[in-house]
């Protein structure tokens, strides 16, 4: 869910310690480096070897970081934000009303703390790189999987079940959607509008 809230950590998060500060400057720097790069010289030309440089730190410490180039690109702290934001709902909130909720407050603070710029060139990268479009899919999967135990927990299933598989990717796959359909329209229409159309949809189909 990478475009939805790549800077909501720093408010949406208790204080850390000095190992974690250091952690998240590491990977700030990194990405920041890539996106320099890929804005100066494209996708393709910008290899690890130069964003390790530019960053000031090992190809190795990249790697660590992010296994691959894509994952600097997607890679955000919205995941466990997202699910941590769920659990502190109402038990008996519908679950698509919660998300609405965490989303429209992730896009807040994901929208103040991100260039528009950045925020751009991370949802072109998305829709016309191939590699990153085809990372972007799979990474769906771990995000679907922290929705499956939020919507078992809430609700007494089975994590694993069919229905409960079902429901966490519709809720996953329609907010990519309408982030990916935001950037294919040049960005014209309010991604949080586009965002809670989608989970209408989800909820009250067509």
């Amino acid at each position: 869910m990478s475009t939805m809230a790549a800077s909501a950590q720093s408010a949406a998060e208790p204080k850390v310690g000095l190992r974690e500060r250091k952690k998240i400057k590491t990977r700030t720097a990194i990405r920041e480096a890539t996106y320099r790069l890929i804005m100066e010289q494209g996708y393709d030309a910008t290899t690890v070897e130069q964003i390790a440089e530019a960053a000031e730190v090992s190809p190795s410490t990249v790697f660590r970081y992010f296994p691959t180039k894509e994952d600097i690109v997607l890679t955000d702290e919205f995941d466990p934000i997202l699910e941590r934001e769920l659990r502190a709902r109402p038990a008996d909130e519908p679950i698509v009303d919660s998300v609405r909720h965490v989303v429209e407050r992730s896009l807040d603070l994901a929208f103040a703390d991100t260039s528009p710029e950045v925020t751009r060139l991370r949802l072109r990268l998305q829709v016309e790189t191939p590699a990153v479009r085809s990372r972007m899919m799979e990474s769906m999967s771990v995000t679907g999987q922290l929705m499956c135990r939020v919507i078992a927990d809430r609700t007494g299933r089975d994590p694993d079940g069919l229905e409960v598989r079902v429901h966490a990717m519709s809720l996953v796959s329609a907010m990519m959607q309408a982030t990916m359909y935001w950037a294919e329209h040049d960005q014209e229409d309010d991604l949080r509008d586009l965002v809670m159309r989608a989970l209408d949809t989800v909820q009250h189909g067509l």
